[in-house]
């Protein structure tokens, strides 16, 4: 039998607020990050919605300890990280202890820069705007900030990363290969990222519905969010409190197509089903399911018909909170890990923004009020291009 993991901490920053008290705030308030450009050069500014972190790079960097020339996915990663660092109140010095941060974009955003002038002129071009370009460099310059330098590794499966960043330290601990795991993910808007989906036709051009009958795609968000996984050894030799358990996680892919979910959601199905074995939990036992709920046709469908099959006609009272942060990618599922494991701290279902018509294809809708009432056990989906889809349950302490 595998050692519990515990939540020590949390750490997040996205476009609803830059840490864990002003993002419940916001979310309480039912406040949606979603709007127009002011911080990304794109042709798309004042056509696009996106949910952005309202700071320049130089601004962010005055909050987060980097060099302003130092990519914008490593700003927010460290802000988020050196939180959850703090949150847990552990004396890190004293363990072997990781970094496990995921990210699809890298430094895309210094590159563009720098690819901006170079194409002019090929003797012009900051080379401080390619030398951060992978999305390993992020993970590597926070890890040595934060001094969790004792395993290292950046994940990228599109929009399952941390989630399944998460699992990957769950089994280090487990393991025995490390104490503490700081994991999650990070992301930045970047004019590739968004010209990339804008080539899909699955963004829309108002904030986005997601679950609604009438969605027309999503919105681009940026951010970071963070989990200190422990063990029970470290949380008593700390005198440490839990914030919750991570009780059950599983990675499953349907391999049904590069960019778009099963109909029959196969790969969503999996994933829930292999957490509540882990968990040892029947579909009766969760409370809340924190949606990966995107707002385009194919997810929303793909994922409704999943939980179905899990849940059947009568689940548990489910929401997306895409309609506040946008799809963040690789940090969508650290976000939603810090906002479930609110949801569960605090007993609050956030609701789904902007719902208005039940789908035709599903017998039952998303809560559009926000909800008080005890949670013991959440839910949260990620589901990636390419079928990568990971589930993960939070449960109270």
């Amino acid at each position: 039998m595998k050692s519990t993991i515990y939540i020590a901490g949390i750490g997040i920053i996205s476009a609803i607020g830059d840490n864990a008290v002003q993002t419940l705030a916001r979310l309480t308030a039912s406040e949606s990050g979603v709007s127009d450009m002011e911080i990304l050069p794109s042709a798309y500014a004042g056509a696009l919605p996106v949910a952005e972190v309202k700071y320049t790079n130089t601004q962010l960097a005055a909050i987060s300890g980097l060099e302003p020339w130092q990519t914008r996915t490593a700003q927010l990663s460290m802000i988020a990280a050196r939180e959850a660092k703090d949150n847990s109140k552990i004396d890190f010095m004293k363990w072997r202890c990781g970094f496990i941060s995921a990210n699809t974009v890298g430094g895309m955003d210094r590159t563009e820069d720098f690819m901006k002038d170079f194409l002019a002129d090929a003797s012009k071009g900051d080379l401080h705007d390619v030398i951060n370009h992978d999305s390993g460099d992020a993970t590597e310059i926070v890890a040595q900030k934060l001094g969790c330098t004792d395993y290292i590794t950046t994940i990228s499966t599109a929009c399952s990363s941390s989630a399944n960043a998460m699992m990957y330290g769950a089994r280090l601990i487990q393991n025995d290969v490390a104490d503490i795991i700081i994991a999650g993910g990070t992301d930045a808007l970047s004019r590739f990222t968004l010209n990339g989906f804008k080539s899909l036709m699955i963004l829309d051009e108002n904030p986005c519905m997601p679950f609604d009958e009438n969605r027309k795609g999503l919105n681009l968000g940026e951010g970071a969010g963070y989990v200190v996984l422990v063990s029970q050894r470290v949380l008593d030799s700390e005198g440490a409190t839990a914030l919750a358990v991570l009780s059950g996680y599983a990675n499953a892919n349907d391999a049904y197509h590069q960019t778009a979910s099963s109909p029959e959601g196969n790969g969503n199905y999996a994933a829930m089903k292999g957490a509540l074995e882990m968990a040892g939990l029947q579909p009766a036992d969760i409370d809340y399911i924190n949606l990966h709920g995107t707002g385009t046709p194919n997810n929303d469908v793909s994922e409704g018909t999943a939980i179905r099959r899990v849940f059947g006609d009568q689940p548990p009272v489910m929401s997306s909170t895409k309609a506040y942060t946008g799809h963040t990618l690789g940090a969508s599922a650290g976000i939603e890990a810090v906002i479930s494991i609110m949801a569960l701290q605090h007993g609050i279902v956030f609701p789904n923004l902007r719902h208005q018509t039940q789908m035709k294809e599903l017998p039952f809708a998303p809560q559009t009020t926000m909800l008080t009432k005890p949670l013991r056990h959440v839910l949260s989906n990620s589901f990636g291009f390419g079928g990568n889809c990971s589930s993960v349950i939070f449960s109270k302490n």
